[in-house]
Order: C-alpha cells, then structure tokens, then sequence
C-alpha cells in the first residue's frame, strides 16, 4: 500500500472513530485492565462520555440487583472523579452494599422518581450538570428518541451514563425496542463464587458478563468477580492495588463446540 493510501484510510478510520463517539475525536475511555475484555471495546476500553446499557434475566428483570452491581464497579473510578446521581423508582438501593464493593460513598446522590419519564428526565438533567462523572437510571426500556436525548446530555459536560433495566413488581413487560443509541450492552447473570485457594468461607462476587451490543467494537463473554475479599467477619473489602475494580476470571465460550476428548479407558 502506498504511502498516500496509507494517510487517507488513517484519516478515514479517524473520521469513523469520531462518528462513533458522538463527534468528539478526544473521546476517553476506561480500561478494564484484561486485554480480552479491552480489546473488544472501541479505543480499548469502556467508552466514556456515552451511556451504556445493562440487562438480566429472569427475577432478575424485576430486582436488578446483579446488573446494578456490576454497573456500580464499572463506574467506581468515574465516582472518584465527580458527583455519582443513582435514579432509582422504587427506595430500595443499598448503599453500604455498593461501598462494600468499592463504590465511594460520599460520591453517591440518589434520586427517587414517580415513573420512568420522570427517571429518564432526571437522568438528562444529572448528565449534562458540571461536576457529575456518572448517571445511573433505573428503566425498563428506552426507545431511540429517549436513547438519542441521553447521548446528547452526555456530550454537554462528558459525563457517563448507565441505564440499568429494571421491570416494576409484577408489571407486564414492554415490547423489546428494535434499536439502541448505547454505546454498549451487557447481559449480567451472578455466579458461584470460590474463595480463594487454601482459603475457606466466602468469595468475591461474581458475574458471568455477556457483551452483546459495542458500537465500533466485536462482542464476547466473560467471567468476571470484584477485586477483593471476604474478612473473617464477613465483610467484603475491595482492593485499592488493582487497575479496575472489576477483575476477570476466566473467558466464557461455547463449550459444546470443544472437541471431543478422547476415552482413555478403551486404550
């Protein structure tokens, strides 16, 4: 390739990249620290100033408390920056949970509203406030034009956002929009946790996490736990020594496509 043709295609990745971020080419983003999970993610890392979708499955739709908890280590290093607005319809957000888990608490402002409108709206407000690092809203769904006016309100002041969804007790479930404007989404279900060797009670919480949507990136699965640990007395304690307060375990795939070992018994 010619030395021309080499300049115009940089110039027109570049122009790429600046699209998928929104139209700023100084766009940021947070690393997780695990090459497997970075790489799959635009600019090798979580994307910032954009929102970020987060879904269970199951009881899960209703409580929310896996994809909420994940979504809050995500966004750990971003409290440690500026104000934390969690958006929350229901008053049951378990603050001393989140600290537990590395959450800085003096960060934290939560916000109780009437519907899903109202969480949206406030949502909007908090993103494009000086001084906010990162939103939290509690939604059961966002249609494009709502998704739209949430990106915007993240490029006013370059704050992150995270939509956590969540489906009202006993609520019928909305139809599943047919597009999204996040820059990503992920599938969070717990997982068994393992204390670590030699060790006995309790381990660090864990997550199976599946990327399903990235905006200018591939997907994949991964199997991820807090940095950190259980104390004889029960209480989880993150580790201030790491790169992300997420930590990874082990990759996620397929394994009905490994290959069949062979019966050593028969030899």
């Amino acid at each position: 390739m010619s030395g021309s043709r080499a300049r115009e295609l940089a110039a027109l990745k570049a122009k790429v990249a600046a699209l998928e971020a929104g139209g700023r080419a100084d766009s940021e983003s947070l690393p997780f620290g695990a090459p497997s999970i970075d790489a799959c993610l635009p600019r090798g890392g979580l994307p910032l100033g954009r929102w970020h979708e987060l879904v269970a499955g199951g009881m899960e739709t209703e409580t929310a408390a896996a994809p909420a908890a994940v979504a809050a280590l995500m966004a750990a290093p971003l409290a440690r920056r500026g104000e934390a607005v969690w958006v929350v319809r229901r008053d049951d957000l378990w603050a001393p949970g989140l600290t537990g888990l590395g959450f800085p608490p003096g960060r934290l402002i939560q916000v109780c509203a009437r519907d899903e409108a109202e969480v949206l709206a406030v949502m909007e407000d908090a993103l494009a406030t000086v001084g906010v690092a990162a939103v939290f809203g509690e939604a059961e769904a966002v249609d494009l034009t709502a998704g739209r006016r949430l990106q915007l309100a993240c490029e006013r002041q370059g704050a992150t956002g995270f939509v956590i969804r969540r489906r009202p007790f006993g609520g019928a479930a909305k139809r599943e929009a047919t597009g999204s404007a996040a820059a990503t989404r992920w599938r969070v279900t717990p997982a068994l946790s393992e204390p670590a060797a030699g060790e006995f009670g309790l381990g660090a919480p864990r997550w199976a996490v599946t990327l399903e949507r990235c905006r200018g990136g591939r997907t994949g699965a991964w199997l991820v736990e807090a940095a950190g640990a259980y104390s004889p007395e029960g209480v989880f304690t993150e580790r201030t020594d790491v790169a992300h307060p997420l930590r990874l375990v082990a990759d996620l795939g397929d394994r009905g496509l490994a290959p069949a070992q062979p019966d050593r018994r028969a030899a």
